[in-house]
């Protein structure tokens, strides 16, 4: 319950149901609740229509919709949904309902509070985003193998910077590392070539939805 005695609520985008595009999941039947509201700006955004709208919804309402889609997993995402304080609570809720939950978040914000049931997916923002400075280092510490870091690369500075991130920072040693190129900027074969010769030890992805149905799931 919130203090004022009202039981918590999100402002909510939409929730749907369709197959996980990104991560390790990629491919499993998913339900997707996406949080309003986000307080990065990234050029190559595909999500701007959720920084806002949508309504607002109790805890209960959402449980209630999401297990109405009768799957086990699901993905929290945005917008960027920890700016939500409540987000924190529903991500436990989920998880003590027997859900596989997973939490699409920027990186901008601190990871730490979030249940550890629940396997995070970081982004760290290259400089072509236009919001690399708001990266918080420090959930780099917090990071398990449970969790994936995933860098959206639009060119070939970005591709250098993501580089030497995880070689400086030795980024393979704490989790699963994820490459995605910006539709549209970056050819996905081009990509693939320079993890090839460059040998790096990530996973190679593509949006799946998109491949599937050209467009973000729910829109």
């Amino acid at each position: 319950m919130a203090d004022s005695g009202r039981p918590l609520a999100l402002r909510i985008s939409e929730i749907f149901l369709s197959l996980q595009g990104e991560s390790s999941r990629v491919g499993l039947p998913t339900v997707f609740v996406r949080l309003t509201g986000c307080p990065l700006r990234c050029v190559w955004c595909d999500t701007a229509y959720a920084f806002s709208g949508g309504r607002t919804m109790s805890l209960n309402e959402i449980l209630t919709e999401v297990a109405r889609h009768g799957v086990r997993h699901v993905c929290v995402t945005g917008g960027e949904p920890l700016a939500q304080p409540a987000c924190l609570a529903l991500l436990s809720q989920l998880c003590d309902a027997g859900h596989a939950v997973s939490l699409e978040t920027s990186g901008a914000l601190d990871i730490g509070a979030v249940d550890r049931r629940v396997s995070r997916i970081v982004d760290l923002k290259a400089p072509g985003s236009g919001e690399s400075h708001r990266n918080h280092w420090a959930n780099l510490s917090q990071l398990t193998p449970d969790d994936e870091l995933k860098f959206v690369l639009s060119d070939r500075a970005d591709y250098e910077w993501a580089r030497q991130v995880i070689g400086e920072r030795q980024l393979a040693k704490l989790c699963p590392l994820l490459f995605s190129p910006v539709a549209d900027q970056l050819p996905a074969t081009t990509l693939a070539e320079w993890i090839l010769a460059d040998r790096l030890p990530v996973r190679f992805q593509l949006q799946l939805h998109k491949v599937l149905w050209g467009k973000i799931p729910g829109k």
